[in-house]
């Protein structure tokens, strides 16, 4: 299990969109990276690869760090960190360390 997940609401806590907050679009875990919608914007210059594409500058979200982040507690609503606890059923599960309750 991972601290953070797709679909999860995350806070910037570093950098140029420090304070805005965004929804998990993709993880990846081997890179320790995300991609966070609307978040960490940069422009692209595309070549028309195809007949009828249009060429010019996109923009589009670029990868944060994971680091870089912190989950947002659907509880308290604020940036927290993530343990883990083992249900009476055997089932893992995140918890906020700042109010110690279940983030899923």
């Amino acid at each position: 299990m991972r601290r953070i997940q797709r679909d999860d609401l995350v806070e910037v806590r570093s950098g140029k969109d420090r304070g805005r907050r965004g929804q998990v679009r993709q993880v990846f875990p081997a890179r320790d990276r995300l991609i966070v919608t609307g978040i960490n914007m940069v422009k692209r210059h595309i070549k028309p690869t195809q007949i009828g594409q249009p060429a010019g500058i996109i923009e589009r979200e670029a990868t944060l760090h994971a680091s870089k982040v912190m989950v947002v507690c659907p509880i308290c609503d604020r940036g927290a960190r993530v343990g883990f606890r083992v249900r009476a059923d055997g089932a893992k599960t995140r918890v906020c360390r700042r109010c110690d309750e279940d983030i899923d």
